[in-house]
């Protein structure tokens, strides 16, 4: 499927669009709606009336952003209007609440009188805690800003302008530490006089740079004093005296570069022309105004970034906006001011000379990632980001007099935004990019599906995996052409066709030999049975991993791994993990999928091997034995079964945090386990569930996923002699994604 094809129907699949409103509150009774609505809702209606703050106590103002355009200046698409921009502005919705749990609305406005949006935007003051200004073309968006922030007591920010000048100018402090210049005396040519390039010249000459070291250029060369044409009051301020007219002309000895122009604006012979250890942040998107490798060719002192995720020091927008709004709406700030924008330039400059943490490094595996010339901005993925920068801004909202609502204890407001990241995003999202830091070979038997194909195709794209597709080759062309795909160097492999049938019809023969299985047997597996074959592939190390049961019952895909790749030795059987999905946490359950009736022994098995997967994914396990009986409260053998087995896990895994057996909503529930079993080293905080039987697990996993909103990942199975991954039958896209990342991942720990 075509990129084009892909967006489209990702944008109109299931609910339409990508963002929706949720309650916060029950409204499940009568008493519920009472509250909710009439008559209740009259109370917090009186209290606002009499002290107009208190609507950031009793509504959402305080955690609610506008998202404002007239799709004047839409990405590179230019002014296609308010209506073709709106899929950007939820796009936008969507970053703020991925990354800063910051809730959205999306205005857009029809109109291009700027004067009409300012008086719009004014009257929405009431509803909104921030007013994020986007798309908006200049020199119109200057206008706009600043007179919105002259007349409303509410934070503006127009990001476009902003938000790149706020990354580039950390990049900028760092490469100047590097090598070692003074910021009061270098000089910087910005290429671009629009928003962006407008924001970064007057960022820069409030960090220290003289003004007289500033060149700004557009279109038709150098802003210099005395210039008419293509001039604006906003060039105007920062018309330079200089004999520059040109591009060339400026660059000579400049000791900064930042472009946000267009697509090779910056020549070689430019770039050749400027002073020692010259600094470049070529940010056009998405092709930018010269490459790394062009530059380095020609420039082996030179530091550069670019707006893009392929190359190092990525200017990414994302790295700001959501953080910085979130530190001026935990103060509820009348304005993000120039001490807020600098404080987040300081934070982020500073955590990219911190240590990364290993779930970092892990995501981009095979990267250099310490502070140097490689690594002047913190990744776009980096958790921590919240945590340095959101905190940063609301000191300053604090320090210069801008914050209604001061932060008394720092150390609970960084507990209070770790809570908020949740858990669920960051767990998926770390474990791809994890898959994407080194991709594995994933065989899948089902490659003539529609699903599996297209899930391929954003395998390739994403980089996570290097799919191998079996089938009629002729027939996986065919359809993949039909659906717009690029597949042509995929791996395809038909296994009636394959030069290695008769190797694998053989190794078959070897391990089935005396467990019925004759010569035609093993040929008429192997030949006729994708998942046979597959497995045969993962086995002979012609393949890394296995994925497959899109279309098929769990045992069709399990029974073929198993008689052919087998469990491990040293245990009993293989088992079955889902990992649970929710909005702020993610839980594993076991076993789900495979033992329908487990021993003591097993269960116990169940148990260690589980809490050895979660540990995968960089999570510490918290162990809960389930039972219908609390702590010996009941003698039925099912109780003694599930304590018998905590015995076990106990006594073969001594540092694994694990109790039982007990009854699931004490494993969740911190105040009843401390009032009515304070000895357990369980605290209601459980992670990881052992269920005692198949039955009791498939079930409640099918419920959570179906009436609980939980996304379930797996079956994730744990035990193979090497790794295979078993789909859902009627696993969407998203699921066959997620689990390849799950197989990748497993594939990689298995390599090691």
């Amino acid at each position: 499927m075509s990129m084009r094809e892909d967006a489209l129907n990702y944008h109109s699949s299931g609910r339409k669009g990508k963002i929706e409103v949720i309650t916060t509150k029950p409204c499940a009774t009568s008493r519920d709606l009472s509250l909710a609505y009439s008559p209740g809702v009259a109370e917090p209606c009186l209290e606002i009336e009499k002290n107009p703050d208190d609507a950031y106590k009793y509504t959402a103002k305080g955690n609610l952003v506008a998202v404002v355009s007239n799709g004047s200046a839409v990405l590179g698409l230019g002014n296609i209007g308010a209506l073709a921009g709106k899929p950007v502005m939820e796009g936008k919705g969507v970053l703020f609440k991925s990354f800063a749990d910051v809730d959205v609305f999306d205005i857009e406005l029809d109109t291009q009188d700027p004067d009409e949006i300012i008086r719009t935007v004014k009257l929405l003051e009431p509803t909104f805690g921030g007013i994020n200004l986007e798309d908006i073309k200049g020199p119109e968006c200057f206008y706009i800003e600043e007179k919105l922030k002259e007349i409303m007591d509410i934070p503006v920010f127009h990001d476009d302008q902003h938000g790149t000048a706020i990354i580039a100018a950390a990049g900028m402090v760092n490469a100047l530490e590097i090598v070692g210049k003074k910021i009061e005396d270098v000089r910087i040519v910005v290429n671009g006089a629009g928003a962006a390039g407008i924001a970064c010249a007057n960022l820069a000459i409030s960090m220290g740079i003289d003004k007289n070291n500033v060149i700004l250029c557009d279109t038709k060369g150098v802003i210099y004093k005395g210039r008419t044409e293509g001039m604006n009051p906003y060039k105007e301020r920062l018309a330079a005296e200089t004999e520059a007219r040109t591009l060339a002309d400026a660059m000579v000895d400049a000791d900064i570069f930042f472009g946000v122009s267009a697509k090779g604006a910056l020549t070689t012979d430019m770039l050749k022309s400027m002073a020692k250890d010259p600094i470049v942040f070529a940010m056009a998107n998405p092709d930018p105004e010269i490459t790394p490798p062009d530059a380095k060719s020609v420039r082996g002192d030179v530091i550069i970034g670019t707006g893009r995720s392929d190359y190092a020091n990525q200017v990414n927008n994302v790295l700001c906006f959501p953080f910085l709004f979130r530190g001026a709406l935990d103060t509820h700030a009348t304005a993000i001011n120039d001490e807020m924008k600098l404080a987040a330039v300081k934070a982020l400059a500073d955590l990219a000379k911190l240590d990364v943490p290993d779930s970092v490094r892990k995501a981009y595996a095979g990267e250099s990632i310490q502070f140097g010339r490689e690594y002047i901005i913190p990744k776009p993925f980096d958790p921590r980001v919240l945590l340095y920068v959101a905190p940063a801004v609301a000191q300053a909202a604090m320090d210069s007099g801008v914050a209604r609502r001061p932060i008394e204890n720092m150390e609970k407001y960084l507990e209070s935004l770790e809570a908020m990241q949740g858990r669920s995003k960051e767990i998926m999202r770390g474990l791809i990019n994890k898959a994407k830091a080194n991709p594995k070979r994933v065989v899948f038997p089902e490659g003539e599906e529609d699903k599996i194909l297209r899930a391929a195709q954003i395998l390739i794209n994403e980089k996570i995996a290097i799919p191998i597709l079996l089938g009629v080759e002729d027939t996986i062309r065919k359809r993949a052409k039909e659906l717009f795909l690029d597949l042509d160097d995929v791996e395809i492999v038909d296994p009636m066709t394959c030069d290695k049938c008769s190797e694998y019809i053989d190794s078959m023969l070897i391990k089935r030999q005396r467990k019925g299985v004759t010569k035609s047997g093993a040929k008429r597996r192997i030949m006729t049975n994708n998942n046979y074959f597959g497995a045969m592939m993962v086995n002979k190390g012609d393949a890394d991993t296995m994925l497959s049961g899109i279309n098929q019952h769990y045992p069709e895909t399990i029974r073929p791994a198993l008689e052919v790749i087998g469990k491990q030795d040293k245990l009993s059987k293989v088992h079955g993990m889902y990992m649970m999905v929710f909005k702020k946490k993610v839980v594993f359950f076991s076993d789900a999928t495979v033992d329908i009736d487990p021993t003591p022994e097993e269960l116990a098995e169940t148990a260690i091997l589980t809490a050895e997967k979660v540990r995968q994914f960089d999570i510490e396990p918290r162990v809960a034995m389930l039972s219908f009986s609390n702590f010996g409260s009941s003698s039925h053998p099912s109780a003694l079964k599930v304590k018998k087995a905590t015995a076990l896990v106990k006594q073969q895994a001594p540092d694994l945090i694990v109790e039982g057996e007990m009854q699931a909503n004490v494993a969740l529930d911190p105040e009843l386990m401390e009032e009515q079993y304070p000895f357990s080293v369980l605290k209601g905080n459980a992670n990881v569930f052992i269920f005692p039987d198949l039955q009791s697990g498939n079930i409640s996993y099918k419920l959570l996923n179906k009436l609980g909103g939980a996304e379930a990942v797996g079956p994730i199975l744990m035990g193979m002699q090497k790794p295979v991954h078993v789909l859902q039958r009627g696993d969407d896209v998203t699921d066959i994604i997620n689990m390849a990342a799950v197989a990748v991942v497993d594939a990689q720990e298995d390599s090691r």
